[in-house]
């Protein structure tokens, strides 16, 4: 999962501030590299304790959950990174990693409709796992999920956002009665702490919230505003400062929520230090009907075991 030489200063050295070219490099486009270099038998517990659960309605979830960005090639990374989970990740080994996913703990897998028949596949052929989806405008296919075995859809982050910050975030409202009309229970997804706290301010009826902890999608002219005029990076900015800011919206909300890309879409996943001190940071922040999604690329580690281990390290603390 990550790479077990230490740093004395993650803040500066985590997201690829410092370092020459090639370890810029490496961190973006060689995640795999990474990741085998960081196999650590000793986040494997010989007598593992029970994976910590927590409420959504009237089901008990693990509170870690399988995410579906590596098995998707989304790894917002780089084209090379998705190209190599794209490699990586056919159908078989998307089972065979939830099933590795099961034997740890785990009992709920994230996804989308577009992943629905590999799921029904999964339980054909004698998987157990809850499945929440993520969907936005298309309540067409609300009726096959529930039919399906899926417990709740929550409102895609990205158009949920976008709809916020274009002052038209009550549009989504119609979809939410969808969901709940459809037997599904119903979440909303976003990647702002100012939205989880407008639609708690409108009390509208919810069951739970998908919680980025980075605000990835921030334009340029937001982040000089915020960071000054400094030289912009690059892509998809991930700040030191943004995790603690949604922990407080998640504390204020008696919703649980689900928090995700805690790993800061695997730019923490170079050292072990930082894998470890991400979920540690995570659990402390958050409350205890809480739980977090994480994606797993385990082509070179059992990371459903690693990360197992770190839930049930740091989640009962």
């Amino acid at each position: 999962m990550a790479r077990t030489d230490s740093s004395p200063d993650r803040s500066d050295q985590r997201l690829g501030r410092d370092g020459g070219r090639r370890e810029f490099l490496k961190a973006l486009g060689g995640v795999p590299i990474a990741w085998m270099a960081g196999q650590h038998a000793d986040a494997a517990e010989p007598e593992p304790k029970a994976m910590p659960q927590i409420k959504l309605g009237p089901y008990s979830v693990s509170r870690l959950i399988c995410g579906s960005n590596c098995f998707n090639a989304g790894s917002h990374l780089s084209v090379f990174v998705n190209h190599e989970m794209r490699q990586y990740y056919t159908p078989e080994q998307i089972l065979k990693t939830l099933r590795r996913c099961q034997e740890v703990g785990v009992n709920c897998w994230q996804s989308g409709h577009g992943n629905y028949d590999l799921y029904r596949r999964f339980l054909d052929e004698g998987g157990k796992m809850h499945f929440l989806s993520i969907e936005a405008g298309n309540p067409d296919v609300l009726t096959t999920l529930a039919r399906g075995g899926c417990i709740g859809v929550a409102h895609h982050g990205e158009v949920t956002d976008h709809l916020f910050k274009t002052g038209q975030l009550d549009k989504i409202h119609d979809f939410l009665k969808r969901i709940r009309d459809a037997g599904l229970l119903v979440g909303v997804s976003t990647h702002m702490p100012a939205v989880v706290d407008a639609i708690e301010s409108r009390g509208w009826d919810l069951d739970y919230y998908m919680t980025c902890v980075y605000e990835r999608h921030r334009s340029a002219a937001d982040l000089e505003k915020l960071l000054g005029h400094v030289p912009i990076p690059v892509g998809e900015v991930y700040l030191t400062s943004d995790p603690p800011r949604m922990y407080q919206a998640m504390r204020k909300t008696k919703r649980p929520c689900l928090a995700f890309k805690i790993l800061a879409a695997g730019r923490l996943s170079e050292r072990k230090v930082w894998v470890e001190q991400a979920f540690r940071e995570t659990f402390a922040g958050i409350k205890p009907t809480d739980a977090v999604i994480v994606g797993i690329y385990d082509k070179f580690s059992d990371q459903p075991a690693e990360n197992a281990a770190l839930v049930r390290k740091y989640a009962t603390a």
